[in-house]
């Protein structure tokens, strides 16, 4: 999206309501020295969001045209001892991103599209299943060729690829990640 601006306008004019207020998201993703739940396709997360904090374990994921992955959370209600427990197992920050964050639903649609606003730019993620974000992104104007399934990690990572041609692309084209 070229900005947030004019994405809250889209996700309005296609009748979409905000159902969980712009937050500040902090997210930490853990990993042993050697890199082995990223090299087993895992991802364990530790997000603070205003003044809830949640753990998530996420599988191996699917690639294609949506990302599929088992994702299990559960509430933290002391974070820091979260994080002293994982460095005594030996696990450490293996990466860190924030953004801000609103959620939009629309009446009993069977998903709903998070608004992501991060320095490497603003996103439309898409939650729910298949059938429900192509006819969401359909809606919104995007088409699967706009979809984005890497991870917020990968796209970090390659931020300056982003921000030059590739970033200049997607802002230019307005895509979308696409996840199931």
């Amino acid at each position: 999206m070229p900005d947030a601006a004019q994405a809250r306008k889209l996700l309005r004019r296609c009748g979409f309501r905000v159902s969980r207020r712009r937050v500040y998201e902090r997210n930490i993703v853990f990993d042993s020295p050697d890199g082995a739940l990223r090299r087993r396709g895992f991802l364990l997360r530790l997000r603070r969001s205003g003044d809830q904090a949640t753990l998530t374990f996420k599988g191996r994921g699917s690639s294609g045209k949506y990302k599929m992955r088992t994702e299990l959370e559960s509430a933290v209600h002391n974070p820091e001892a979260i994080e002293r427990i994982f460095a005594a197992l030996g696990l450490n920050p293996v990466f860190r991103y924030e953004k801000h964050r609103t959620e939009y639903s629309k009446g009993r649609s069977g998903g709903h599209v998070c608004l992501d606003e991060t320095p490497a730019g603003v996103f439309l993620e898409l939650e729910g299943p298949p059938g429900w974000i192509d006819q969401t992104a359909n809606a919104l104007g995007f088409s699967a060729s706009h979809y984005i399934t890497a991870t917020y990690g990968k796209i970090y990572q390659h931020a300056e690829a982003f921000r030059s041609e590739l970033y200049e692309k997607y802002q230019r084209e307005g895509r979308i990640r696409g996840l199931g």
